[in-house]
């Protein structure tokens, strides 16, 4: 694996690559590992780019080379009492990596694979708190793009091109974004007992109530006891999240709860446990055992998670539970992967995208992580990539969209 330690390095690595036509994977702590390549390629990783290069507390918006773990990033905004708003998911649980130093995440890996967790709902995700960026191209140019504030921009916007790119565009070096105050207060609503569809439709009734809302999930009976301990009320669970200032909050906890007792019998949690139960949906608790069983990360409108659930038990062993008001879909298989069903399946519900996260390695080598794109969307994408990585020598073969 290549670490260079400086931007300038970097640059000069790509540049001789292209040059030799050799190809590259890109990563940062490599804790996801979801690309398959149909060319064998050296990696190049972004651990050696750390450290905090600006942050005024005041301004909200921070600095920071791409390869600095996630973890230091967290601990100088909690110094602060504050934080990503983006709450991006550590995928080292799902993934089986455990005690090693150099496989943490970085925070040019969440802005390159976009990740973002329960509180999408409100914050959008990681793309849409990026400001800026510095990245290597294909060609081993240096390439500076956006600054510290959002502005409308004309033309190709890299900056929102880069974010969730794959490491198919470019070496991230140094990312620009915004942060937010940590709330006061975090306070759960849950409905018991609900199935999958009462509980899709009580999390919109509680979406469309003016309560703000900043998550949204349900979790069924086969996995409401691998969440705190087990210490959420028996049957299923529809969780509901508030946050903000104590009275505002306490006000619009029972005022949520008043509406949501026509669905189910209503409980709530404190400021520890929503904490703690909110972080283990972020990460998947439930299917980070070890296991290699196939586990897919499925995005489909919310109206519409419950029906694809629904059809694929009728076909094969899965294990789910939904965050997102129902928009993301974490399903676990019992035995194959079953990706031309699922893709099916999601196609007439009318689309979606369902990325294989985990699988035993025959099954990974068959099947493609991301969904194959439109023909009109691949053209797009190829012309794109053309412009930032003529050679092509970045992440080859890689399917899915960027």
């Amino acid at each position: 694996m290549l670490i260079p330690n400086t931007e300038a390095d970097a640059a000069y690595v790509i540049r001789n690559a292209a040059a030799d036509g050799k190809p590259l994977s890109i990563c940062g702590g490599n804790t996801r590992g979801l690309a398959r390549l149909a060319t064998p390629a050296e990696a190049i990783s972004s651990r050696g780019l750390t450290g905090i290069v600006d942050y005024d507390p005041a301004e909200m918006v921070m600095t920071v080379r791409s390869g600095t773990p996630v973890s230091e990033v967290e601990a100088a905004l909690a110094a602060n009492r504050q934080m990503m708003s983006f709450e991006p998911m550590d995928h080292r649980g799902i993934m089986g990596i455990h005690g090693a130093p150099s496989r943490e995440p970085t925070i040019g890996g969440v802005f390159a694979a976009n990740i973002s967790g329960p509180r999408r709902l409100v914050s959008g995700a990681a793309r849409d708190s990026l400001l800026g960026l510095r990245f290597v191209n294909g060609k081993g140019e240096i390439i500076r793009a956006g600054g510290r504030v959002m502005k409308n921009v004309t033309g190709l916007d890299l900056v929102k091109l880069l974010a969730g790119s794959q490491g198919t565009l470019g070496f991230l070096t140094e990312v620009t974004f915004r942060v937010l105050p940590v709330p006061p207060m975090t306070v759960t609503v849950i409905i018991s007992g609900l199935d999958d569809e009462m509980a899709a439709k009580a999390m919109a009734a509680a979406i469309a109530l003016p309560v703000e809302i900043s998550a949204a999930a349900h979790l069924p009976q086969s996995v409401r006891s691998r969440f705190i301990g087990g210490h959420l009320p028996e049957g299923e669970a529809t969780v509901l999240r508030l946050e903000g200032l104590v009275p505002s909050v306490t006000a619009r906890a029972q005022k949520l709860a008043a509406v949501m007792e026509a669905f189910g019998a209503v409980t709530k949690l404190g400021m520890e446990k929503s904490l703690a139960l909110w972080r283990e949906i972020r990460d998947v608790a439930p299917y980070a055992d070890g296991s290699e069983k196939p586990l897919w990360r499925v995005s489909v409108a919310p109206s519409a998670g419950y029906h694809l659930v629904s059809a694929l038990r009728l076909e094969a062993g899965i294990d789910a539970f939904y965050d997102w008001q129902g928009g993301l879909v974490w399903m676990r298989m019992e035995a194959d992967p079953e990706a031309e069903l699922l893709r099916r399946y999601i196609r007439a519900l009318g689309g979606g995208h369902a990325t294989l996260m985990r699988a035993q390695e025959a099954a990974r080598a068959e099947i493609p992580t991301f969904d194959p794109l439109p023909d009109a969307v691949a053209a797009l994408s190829a012309r794109v990539k053309a412009k930032l990585d003529p050679a092509g020598i970045f992440s080859p073969g890689k399917m899915g969209a960027f």
